[in-house]
């Protein structure tokens, strides 16, 4: 079984194709609905799960891009869906811009001999991204609607600490989840991340390579993702387009991001209807 976390600011129907698409009445789902996005879309997606007996709203907080919120999010996202239910196995997050590239009866199939394994994008950050040490140097304080960064505050980090970076998206094994959201050896990681730029491609990566837990961990998101320029970010994931369905239905992956349906719907439906074929071919 699974939990979902799928964090949503927009596009209510784009919200409503990605849900069905991984529903399953053995999953747990819950969605955060960022508080700024207003009350009508959290109004709408609110009303569109009403009768999904195993989903649930978390309570809605304002997230920026680039802040600790997204984190926050995460964490209390994890601890809401360990208390709805014992039986799950497998944490995985989502936007609601992502779309699964396999059935949902493939994902559990895949992920039912791994119970225990972490996947998640993994890299030392001072040896693989010494350019984003920024990140952890600088201070950074986030108000409801800007991170500010001071780099003239330089700190240290955390003694005896290793800082790690990778991704935002993930796929988290109940024991972690247990671990992130339990174990006092995690605080002094929430308190330094809390001012930090980007802290959700950094956080869970670093609590899991430097505390007590033990696990079996995979350096793979199973997502897909093009990567392209993007300013002094650097890099933004690229909108799939229908141009991408034969690769898309061609990865390995379990899911991909992103995909705005103002620029590209159908692309959607082509990979809906993908998704239905492989649920028929195991019957």
């Amino acid at each position: 079984m699974i939990a979902y976390l799928i964090l949503a600011h927009r596009y209510p129907n784009q919200f409503k194709k990605l849900f069905m698409a991984i529903y399953h009445p053995s999953n747990y789902y819950l969605i955060h609905v960022d508080k700024k996005s207003g009350l009508e879309l959290q109004v709408e997606i609110k009303g569109f799960i009403a009768g999904f007996s195993n989903t649930a709203i978390l309570k809605s907080e304002n997230t920026l891009w680039g802040g600790y919120s997204l984190v926050d999010a995460e964490l209390r996202g994890i601890k809401e869906l360990l208390n709805m239910g014992k039986e799950w196995d497998f944490f995985i997050n989502l936007s609601a811009q992502d779309f699964p590239l396999k059935s949902q009866q493939y994902i559990q199939e895949f992920l039912c001999n791994k119970i225990g394994t972490d996947f998640l994008k993994i890299s030392n950050q001072r040896d693989i991204r010494p350019d984003t040490l920024h990140r952890i140097e600088n201070y950074v304080t986030e108000t409801a609607d800007e991170i500010i960064c001071e780099p003239i505050l330089k700190r240290q980090f955390i003694k005896g600490v290793t800082p790690y970076i990778g991704n935002q998206w993930m796929i988290l094994s109940r024991k972690f989840c247990e671990f992130v959201s339990y174990s006092s050896e995690v605080n002094k990681f929430k308190d330094f991340y809390q001012n930090t730029l980007i802290a959700d491609e950094g956080f869970f990566q670093t609590v899991i390579m430097n505390t007590s837990y033990t696990s079996t961990i995979i350096n793979d998101d199973k997502r897909t993702i093009d990567w392209i320029p993007m300013g002094t970010i650097k890099l933004r994931p690229r909108d799939f387009t229908s141009k991408d369905a034969t690769f898309l239905m061609d990865s390995q992956n379990l899911f991909a991001r992103k995909f705005d349906e103002t620029i590209d719907g159908n692309i959607l439906d082509i990979l809906n209807l993908h998704l239905s074929y492989q649920s028929l071919e195991k019957f």
